[in-house]
Parts: C-alpha cells; structure tokens; sequence
C-alpha cells in the first residue's frame, strides 16, 4: 500500500491547510490559484506527521498488507522537504541535502520500528524533479545510499505538478523518451545503488519492461498500461507486445493535458472496480466526470466538517 502526504498540492477548495516545509507557493501558470496558500511545518507538525505515517503501515500490516510504500516523489510533502527549491529552511531540516532528507529518513525509521521484521518496506523518490536547481541526480543517489539499510526497495519515478514530467514535458527542457520516461537519467544510478531499484514513468508495452530489466533493474512499474488494459502482462507473455495506447494526445495545454491523463486513468480504475472493463471514456470527458466525482466528493466533506490535516 502506498502512503503519501499531499504538503502544499491541496487545492484551495478544499479548505485544508497546505502544510510545507516554507511558505513556497505552487506555480503552475494560470492554475496556481487553485492551490492554497502553503503553511511552513512547526517541530510539532512534523512530528505529528511522522507517527501517521509509522500509524499508517501498523495499520496496513494488521489489514493483511505484504508492505508499504512511502511515497517521497511528484513533489509531495516528503519530496518538498527534499527539494532546494520548496525547502529554504535554516533550521536542521534545510540547506544541506542530510537536512533536507531528515524527514524522510525518520518517517523510514519510525515505520520500520512499528512494524515486523517481514514487513516490506519501499520508497517512491524522485530521479531528478526536472527543475533547474532542484532535486537531481546526484542527490537521489546519496538519498538511495542512506535508504539501503532501511528499505527493500526504492522505486524510480521524475518530475511534480510543476514539472510534469511524468506527462512527458519536464520543465528543464530534458528530451524525454516516449515510452520509459526515466529510463536514460535513472539508468545511471543503477551500477550505484546497494538496494533493489524499480523504475516507473510511461512504460506501456512487454519489450520496453525487457530493457529496463535488463538495464539492471529489479522491478518494473505498469501502472498506466494495467490500468488501460488490465490483462496487457498476460498478452505480453504471449508474445502479442501491441502498445497500449496512452491515455491522451489531445489537450494543447501541458498542465491541461496532465491532468485529462491522470483523470483517464483514475475513470479506468473506476470502471474495473464496476467489472466495466471494456467501457472507454474520451481523457477530456473524463476530466469533466473526474471534476463532477471531486465537487460531489468536497462537499460531502464539507457536510462532515472533516478536521483540518
């Protein structure tokens, strides 16, 4: 099971605090005042957060799950605190990278200490946020060297909801390929790393998995081609490799587009947990169908009076 905190990526509707390492907004164009204002993290704050997680995985692992997944990448709160760009600290939880990856270290140790020694252990972390200036290479390779001890595996992925690389349109300007995003910048930490290494980011068909397994790689993310075509491992193990389709070509707008790929996805999981797997929703209708399922959703919140994160 993966377990993530948002940080600053809450949209102001929702009336919830953004809690962040600094008062950083998100800046993604005209859609930036989507988001609410960030709140920068007390000691308090961040301790509190730390024992959700560890509170979190306990419960995963009394629920029947093998393991958890702590998500530190696509610029959520623990790969805020990673990055030099969101985390301008000066206290011992910024400036150097030891500082900036503190909290994820800790969140690591106090789910390890919550759960059994056969309880699997994982974290999603950026190669490089593709933001000049932000978390890169270098850096997540000195983070999957403190992790190695500590987790079974770290899976590779790229880019946040600024970046939007994991749509294919990094903000550094990096040519990233069509299929295997993060294939080329991630393989390079692959001879480095002590610790298993997964690799995620657009991989839609059996042969494109081939060569990242054999790239050295251990372990191989397909989660838009499961979600598009549930039985595409099945067809690639009997040689039928045909591309699942990506989920949107359509929408000139890169924030736009990101978001009618994740919506097209998200009504895809719908449909399969309906037993509609043979149903497709256009990616601009889903938006729309995604955004109706979200004000539905907001407002039941509202009713509730939900407490604040």
């Amino acid at each position: 099971m993966q377990i993530n905190h948002p940080g600053r990526v809450v949209q102001r509707d929702t009336g919830s605090r953004a809690l962040a390492p600094s008062a950083v907004p998100v800046r993604v164009g005209s859609l930036s005042r989507l988001f609410a204002a960030p709140v920068p993290m007390t000691e308090d704050d961040i301790h509190e957060i730390i024992e959700r997680f560890a509170t979190t995985a306990a419960l995963a692992e009394e629920s029947g799950f093998a393991g958890v997944q702590i998500h530190a990448a696509h610029g959520y709160l623990l790969a805020q605190f990673l990055s030099p760009l969101v985390n301008v600290r000066e206290d011992r939880r910024g400036g150097s990278l030891r500082g900036r990856a503190r909290l994820l270290l800790e969140v690591v140790t106090a789910v390890r200490a919550r759960v059994s020694a056969g309880f699997g252990i994982a974290v999603k972390l950026n190669s490089a946020d593709f933001q000049r200036g932000g978390f890169d290479l270098h850096d997540a390779r000195q983070v999957i060297d403190w992790l190695s001890d500590s987790v079974d595996f770290v899976e590779l992925s790229g880019g946040s909801v600024e970046s939007l690389a994991t749509a294919g349109h990094p903000a550094d300007g990096r040519t990233l390929e069509r299929e295997a995003y993060f294939l080329e910048l991630a393989g390079e930490l692959v001879e480095h790393a002590w610790v298993p290494l997964m690799l995620t980011g657009g991989i839609r068909r059996g042969r494109v998995a081939q060569d990242v397994l054999a790239r050295g790689f251990s372990l191989v993310g397909v989660a838009t081609a499961l979600a598009q075509q549930p039985d595409a491992p099945r067809r690639w193990l009997a040689g039928q490799d045909a591309e699942v389709e990506p989920p949107c070509t359509l929408a000139r707008s890169e924030p736009l587009r990101a978001a009618a790929v994740q919506a097209s996805i998200t009504a895809r999981i719908h449909d399969l947990s309906r037993d509609r797997p043979e149903r497709s929703v256009p990616p601009l209708a889903a938006l729309v169908l995604d955004q109706y399922r979200r004000s539905r959703a907001i407002r039941r919140h509202r009713r509730v009076g939900a407490p604040s994160p």
